[in-house]
């Protein structure tokens, strides 16, 4: 059974205790691989080969830094079949999926930062001729990266990018329950001539390998996109080291449909909004706000839509929805659908485990779930379940639906449906998240500062947002 290998100081070594954990395929729910079980240790000789490589790496020209990562972008093109099928297998979700979004925006991510460290400036403030003030953002040194398993290559090198485009060196950690496609990047590293220990890779629990990252003394910044409940952790953990921070947490995103909405568009793209990558993306839109109405020709219209989706096999090109993640969020999931039962929710379509055959008899997969009936401010419509599930509501008023969307701990983002200019314009400047789409989804600028309000994080990323925050400012003020 093929091993998988940390990258620390330019090679590929096994933990320093020598012992693995079983890497899952979701689809089929059986073990294909195996996972370095790392500890302090590793974690320690990864940090001490960044801190080594810092002072060479961060005097590095951006040109030069920008060309190793422009050729490091290349070589992630050049293997990208073999990265569509190790992240389908490791994640569960159809390859369609990831050759359409996560694999073509691993080298989108590196590209974009390379370019934009060659575009920078800095700010020059004149003092009536007495001096002159100009600001330096310089590279701060270990990058702690961590990134979640819902889109794993995707947001590893959103994380990355930044951070060594910057001239920070970096020890990330990529989630263990989909540690395959940051392994493959590892190799694809080593053969684009990375200089050693500028990226180190280690693999491993969050317990053994995510707290003495984030807490080692020589990590002085910390990157995490995961859950609310770890990044609350993180944030306490961290804060009596004054550590620089961005937190990329949970999301409940509302979904908001007006009446005068473009119907046909509205159904499609909240359809998609619900249930893309099997529900699990942070931006997912899993409460749906219908407007009163068109409640009911809305509500059979996105049955009818989502009744379509086919769930099965990630290989077969006619899959939208493949497997969850892993055996315990499926069955996470399917608990919150007996929760909503309970409250009185009806299901209106799925509510159940997709049972397939053959090899994939023993996958996680779910069937699509529209719920309706329960109230806004019940535990399923405030907490996130990240899966193929989606509550619908109906309201009345701009005011009502305001409220409703903004009853949530999070506010990550939101979808509004309108053809109303200034009702888009007026509802969105009162919708409390980070992020806000009119009449789409999921279009995405890497320009734009992302991130999210209250429990959905702390910071921004994205665009010179990221190259900011991977550097410290420093004015200098010359007297004239």
């Amino acid at each position: 059974m093929e091993k998988i290998f940390n990258y620390i100081n330019g090679e590929l070594v096994a933990p320093e205790n020598g012992q693995y954990l079983d890497n899952i395929n979701p689809s089929t729910g059986k073990v294909y691989s195996l996972i370095p079980d790392s500890d302090k240790r590793d974690i320690n000789n990864a940090v001490k080969s960044a801190k080594k490589a810092f002072p060479m790496w961060s005097s590095t020209s951006k040109q030069e830094r920008s060309k190793i990562l422009m050729k490091l972008a290349d070589n992630i093109e050049k293997h990208f079949d073999k990265l569509v099928i190790a992240e389908s297998k490791d994640n569960g979700k159809p390859e369609s999926l990831a050759s359409k979004v996560d694999i073509p925006r691993a080298p989108a991510n590196i590209r974009f930062f390379a370019g934009a460290i060659l575009h920078d400036s800095s700010n020059l403030h004149e003092m009536d001729g007495v001096a002159i003030n100009y600001t330096l953002r310089q590279p701060i040194g270990v990058a702690a990266c961590i990134s979640p398993w819902n889109l794993p290559l995707y947001l590893l090198t959103w994380k990355i990018a930044p951070a060594l485009a910057s001239g920070n060196t970096v020890v990330a950690k990529p989630s263990e329950i989909t540690p395959m496609t940051a392994y493959l990047f590892s190799k694809i590293c080593i053969e684009s001539g990375l200089p050693k220990g500028v990226l180190n890779i280690v693999h491993g629990l969050g317990s053994k390998v995510g707290d003495p990252l984030t807490t080692h003394k020589d990590t002085p910044i910390v990157s995490f996109t995961g859950g609310t409940v770890t990044g609350k952790h993180i944030a306490t953990v961290t804060a009596p080291m004054f550590k620089k921070l961005s937190l990329e947490l949970g999301g409940k995103n509302p979904n908001i449909i007006f009446a005068d909405a473009d119907f046909d568009k509205a159904v499609s793209i909240a359809s998609r909004a619900a249930f893309t990558n099997q529900g699990q993306i942070c931006l997912c839109g899993s409460r749906i706000f219908i407007e009163e109405k068109i409640y009911n020709k809305f509500r059979d219209a996105l049955i009818a839509k989502a009744s379509k989706l086919i769930v099965g096999d990630p290989k077969d090109p006619k899959t939208n929805l493949g497997a969850v993640v892993s055996k315990d969020h499926m069955n996470k999931i399917l608990s919150k659908i007996d929760e909503a039962k309970k409250m009185g929710g009806k299901i209106l379509l799925g509510g159940e485990r997709n049972l397939l055959e053959g090899e994939l008899k023993e996958g996680y997969y779910i069937k699509p779930t529209i719920i309706e009936g329960l109230d806004y401010n019940c535990s399923i419509n405030q907490e996130e379940i990240f899966g193929p599930v989606v509550s619908i509501i109906p309201f009345k008023t701009e005011e009502e639906v305001i409220n409703m969307a903004n009853s949530t701990k999070y506010g990550l983002s939101a979808s509004i449906f309108t053809e109303n200019v200034s009702k888009a314009h007026r509802v969105a400047a009162k919708i409390d998240s980070g992020v806000i789409w009119i009449n789409t989804w999921l279009l995405r600028d890497l320009r734009i500062p992302f991130g999210g309000m209250k429990s959905s994080g702390l910071g921004r990323e994205g665009g010179f947002k990221s190259l900011d925050f991977f550097t410290e400012p420093k004015n200098i003020c010359v007297k004239i």
